[in-house]
């Protein structure tokens, strides 16, 4: 099987838990071979397609969006550069989204954030009445800016 990993490399070389893999692969997202033992082997290349399911739920996908995005690889395969730039360009406007938002909640994390408690002093000048809450429920001014 040449230079094969076994779970336990690959877990090790990915930071994924073993039983993470065992789903992955249950789910479909990964591959393995087995070895005479009934062992899984992975191919070098399913490193690259754990780092991006890793990557794919930083940025807030499911595993369900994941598996879709992968699907579109023929043969189950790793996803190459011209793959990872046209997966990876849809997740842009997703990205920006909460890049925008972590910038709002740094700068209103010691302030009213529009939430509705009105317990700071604060949120009686930027909050009166709760005016926010008509905007929706949870803390508007960071969900919304």
């Amino acid at each position: 099987m040449g230079s094969h990993l076994t779970i336990g490399g690959l877990a090790a070389r990915t930071g994924v838990a073993t039983s993470a893999l065992r789903f992955y692969e249950s789910q479909g997202l990964i591959h393995a071979e087995r070895a005479e033992s009934g062992h899984r082997r992975y191919p070098h290349a399913v490193i690259r397609r754990v780092s991006f399911i890793k990557i794919a739920q930083e940025v807030g996908l499911t595993l369900q969006e994941i598996a879709e995005a992968m699907s579109s690889l023929p043969d189950n395969r790793t996803p190459d550069q011209e793959d990872w730039a046209r997966l990876s360009a849809s997740w842009r406007p997703r990205l920006d989204d909460q890049i925008a938002m972590l910038q709002r909640l740094r700068d209103r994390l010691d302030g009213c954030i529009g939430c509705g408690c009105l317990s700071l002093k604060k949120c009686a000048i930027l909050n009166p009445g709760d005016i926010a809450g008509e905007r929706g429920p949870g803390p508007r001014y960071i969900l919304e800016g």
